[in-house]
């Protein structure tokens, strides 16, 4: 009777272990965190393929905070959501926007950063902000399929409205004159605008509506949320996104106190 006890209850510790719960309950196993490493300073990753950054660093401290080893996965943005949808991995944290259509698919966190549409503004150009923009003099460059391209459409009916594929075009267009203005996130912007000194300038005020915070981003139903929620909370209270920001933002974290706006983790 007692050997037949003991294989029942192997046979039923086996069968949990292969089929109960999925890899979220298992809170010793490696946690996988998915990322694209294509925005710096928050996912990128070094010569030698080394993931470093903000969301990187904030990856590890969320793996000590749960007592479990992280692994980075570097996955292309629109392969993330269907990562952690077939439970390739756990957790995405990379500068995702928390919007209504995601949250349709998938959990997120409470947002532990914010950033919003800006300007990059030809040299020349008589546009000061968004304001002046809905203008039939007044010629815009965006990059397709972004929210940037979206807001242009809605919000400036009047404009010529350029679309590109990439970043780079859109910027060049700006500093040779062919376009007023590109309209892209307030990182991106202030970085453009050194690369072009004297052609462009920039406006970091966040377009009307475009402010939005990041979370990190869950299957959903995954009893990782509670967690990650009390980790943010935890880790903002300590200081821990201050000092990520101090580390890799302090040039633009200075261009927004003079200009009295928010930056990446001022979160109301």
């Amino acid at each position: 009777m007692k050997r037949f006890i003991t294989l029942v209850t192997l046979t039923f510790l086996m069968a949990f272990s292969l089929f109960g719960g999925g890899k979220d309950d298992n809170q010793s196993e490696e946690l996988i965190v998915a990322m694209e490493l294509q925005f710096p300073p928050f996912e990128m990753a070094d010569a030698d393929g080394t993931p470093k950054g903000i969301s990187v660093e904030t990856a590890y401290a969320l793996g000590e905070y749960l007592g479990r080893p992280v692994l980075i996965e570097n996955t292309a943005w629109t392969g993330l959501i269907p990562s952690i949808q077939s439970g390739k991995a756990h957790i995405i944290i990379s500068s995702m926007s928390i919007t209504e259509e995601r949250e349709k698919v998938v959990d997120f966190s409470i947002p532990y950063a914010s950033s919003g549409l800006t300007l990059l503004i030809n040299g020349d150009s008589p546009v000061q902000s968004y304001r002046d923009m809905n203008s039939s003099s007044v010629t815009v460059a965006v990059k397709s399929g972004t929210t940037g391209a979206l807001w242009a459409q809605k919000n400036l009916p009047e404009a010529t409205i350029q679309i590109f594929d990439e970043v780079a075009a859109c910027a060049l267009e700006v500093s040779q004159g062919k376009a007023d203005a590109f309209i892209y996130d307030g990182l991106t912007t202030f970085e453009l605008q050194k690369k072009f000194p004297g052609k462009t300038r920039v406006n970091l005020e966040n377009l009307p509506g475009t402010l939005g915070g990041w979370g990190m981003a869950m299957k959903e139903g995954s009893p990782l949320k509670k967690e990650v929620d009390a980790f943010i909370e935890e880790f903002r209270s300590k200081g821990g996104f201050t000092e990520l920001e101090k580390k890799y933002l302090g040039e633009i974290k200075e261009v927004f106190d003079e200009a009295g706006l928010p930056s990446f983790f001022d979160i109301q």
